[in-house]
């Protein structure tokens, strides 16, 4: 008859209980379950993953804007697109923002077919895009209506970021490390060890792909016009995560 290892048996067991209950605490629904895992290899070690969240209000944004401009042939809508976009850059200087937190991106060309006549050009699209970074969280809104004012005729996205996403991390990664002993200790106990030294902690949390909340905002002219007047922007929290695996020596 094959002989149960009891101890390795019960710890199995708890950790099973602590991954169901850890996954009832996750704020996040795409987060990964906190798993813990006893190394059968070497039972005189366990290894523990643990993640942990602090949340932290915006203080700034990043909008990406663009100047759409249509003409008659590629010369044509080059020059308005430059003259358009001249004139948003302007706009975006007088208004206090830096030179430094304005840059163009994503310059595109193509011409505009009529499907209806065999594929006829009638004409040419050039896209200019322009992000604005640093801005303060209380000047978000009018900026976004103003601009559209001054020629800007599509929003790309809105990210929100916060000055203090450093110290939040940090202390996401504290209490991180602090759940991980909870539930070493617990899966200890429970297979009739107690909890050794710290022998190995890595960092497996992505830190800079959780840094900013996108929203997608990519609209048209027309509907922008008739909404310029009653942007509001509320940016919410971003969610900052920290997730490690410590191993503990056992006793």
């Amino acid at each position: 008859m094959r002989k149960i290892n009891k101890p390795l048996a019960a710890a199995a067991a708890a950790a099973a209980v602590l991954g169901l209950t850890a996954c009832t605490q996750t704020t996040g629904a795409s987060a990964p379950a906190p798993q813990a895992v006893v190394n059968t290899q070497n039972q005189s070690n366990i290894e523990v993953q643990s993640e942990e969240e602090v949340k932290v209000v915006p203080d700034k944004a990043e909008v990406s804007f663009a100047v759409l401009s249509q003409a008659a042939d590629p010369k044509s809508v080059q020059d308005l697109n430059s003259t358009d976009v001249d004139k948003v850059i302007s706009f975006l200087k007088s208004t206090g923002i830096d030179e430094k937190s304005i840059q163009t991106s994503n310059l595109g060309l193509q011409p505009i077919y009529d499907w209806d006549d065999g594929q006829k050009i009638t004409g040419y699209e050039m896209r200019t895009g322009i992000i604005v970074s640093d801005i303060p969280m209380d000047q978000v809104g009018t900026l976004i209506s103003s601009s559209i004012d001054a020629g800007i005729n599509n929003i790309n996205q809105i990210s929100y970021m916060s000055s203090k996403y450093d110290e939040s991390y940090q202390e996401a990664l504290k209490k991180a490390v602090e759940t991980s002993k909870v539930k070493a200790e617990a899966i200890a106990a429970a297979s009739g060890r107690s909890l050794g030294e710290v022998t190995n902690v890595q960092e497996i949390s992505s830190y800079n792909e959780n840094r900013y909340t996108t929203y997608d905002a990519d609209s048209s002219r027309g509907s922008l016009e008739a909404g310029a007047k009653q942007i509001a922007i509320e940016p919410g929290q971003i969610s900052v995560t920290a997730q490690v695996t410590v191993t503990y020596s056992l006793k």
